[in-house]
């Protein structure tokens, strides 16, 4: 099988399931003793995240996976929010967050723009610009992907981040690609709120995730599901922490698991194993491009600083018939979708993506493009 998905839900080494086992079996050895020593557990993985993230540990909280954030965020700021005031956003956002904005804000009057970010996708420049066009005075969220999911873009949240500061609007970023992926630094972004998967391009174990906000904003930021809190006895991390991260009877060996994920990422030399999944990903691309009908989804090229590569395919393409194709036919796992009217291959990669790997990939779309009648022109 050539897994070129990494993107949708990651890959977790052995080694790391390994570690998640050692905690789940320490759980069910003495779980009375396991959750009375939970607190420090958690405190230490989440100061090991923080570290790597850069960010505070008491700002941030462990989650199962990012839409749980964003709806963490769209249940606060349904109940901040007046009717008529605008969330702006972009139309390339992830699907269920969509939705959370929808069943917390716009069911109470608030509107959810969309920017429209045309194909071919322009430079992170004009991205920023067409963005920032669309502010109103009525403008009190802008929720942005950090790269996203179903074109990998990379959005200049940096820019928008810092403009929507100095305007006194609230940002509410959606990070599930960046951790391990690309350079993060939550002390300089200027995020009111920021959540990410750990187990997309970290590598751990699936369920762990977290949520950071910033501290002036912390009061306003209930948790959406309610539990002992700081009234448990081995509170102690400050009410943010307390409220959100103690929810009762769960698995946390997820998060147990981050710390050593984060060192055994330090011992691969992840900024190697970066570059390496970077030259694929362009190999992917430049190669995708090359067979007739196809192209770029950006018009400046994918961007050089991810590990994903995504083009446009010919219009006719039936995405579902060639998605199974590959899968079916030729042992290939990618994405393969329609987004905004277009069809749209992305292909993800990591670690363990060789070159035959984009070869393969390559050699199979050509072979879908020759021989499929309905493959699109």
């Amino acid at each position: 099988m050539v897994f070129l998905n990494h993107g949708s839900f990651g890959a977790c080494p052995r080694v790391i399931l390994d570690e998640q086992r050692k905690w789940i079996e320490r759980l069910e050895r003495e779980p009375v003793l396991f959750f009375r020593e939970l607190t420090g557990l958690m405190r230490t993985s989440r100061e090991a995240l923080a570290d790597y993230v850069g960010a505070q540990p008491e700002d941030l909280v462990f989650i199962t996976n990012s839409t749980f954030g964003v709806n963490v965020a769209a249940h606060a700021f349904g109940n901040i929010l007046q009717p008529g005031d605008e969330i702006l956003t972009t139309d390339h956002e992830y699907g269920a967050c969509d939705r959370a904005w929808k069943q917390y804000c716009v069911s109470k009057g608030v509107r959810y723009v969309r920017a429209e970010i045309p194909f071919p996708v322009p430079s992170s420049e004009e991205i920023a610009e067409l963005i920032w066009s669309m502010v109103t005075p009525r403008t009190k969220v802008l929720f942005l992907s950090h790269i996203t999911s179903p074109t990998a873009v990379r959005i200049p949240v940096e820019v928008l981040c810092a403009r929507a500061r100095e305007a006194g609007i609230r940002t509410v970023v959606d990070g599930s690609h960046a951790p391990g992926h690309i350079p993060l630094d939550l002390s300089t972004l200027h995020a009111d709120i920021y959540t990410a998967n750990c187990h997309k391009w970290m590598c751990t174990p699936k369920g762990s995730a977290f949520l950071w906000v910033s501290p002036d904003l912390q009061p306003l930021i209930p948790p959406l599901i309610v539990s002992w809190g700081n009234e448990i006895p081995t509170a102690g991390d400050g009410a943010f922490v307390d409220e959100h991260e103690y929810l009762g009877t769960r698995d946390v060996s997820p998060f147990l698991s981050v710390p050593f994920a984060i060192e055994w990422m330090r011992q691969q030399q992840w900024h190697d194993v970066q570059r390496h999944g970077r030259a694929l990903a362009q190999m992917a691309m430049q190669g995708l491009i090359a067979i007739n009908g196809i192209e770029p989804l950006c018009a400046d090229g994918q961007d050089p600083q991810l590990q994903m590569a995504a083009v446009l395919l010919p219009h006719s393409t039936d995405t579902d018939h060639m998605k199974q194709w590959l899968y079916a036919e030729q042992a290939i796992e990618v994405v393969v979708h329609r987004w905004l009217g277009r069809p749209i291959l992305r292909c993800s990669t990591h670690a363990h993506t060789t070159s035959s790997d984009i070869d393969r990939l390559v050699n199979a779309v050509q072979m879908y493009q020759r021989e499929m009648p309905y493959a699109g022109t």
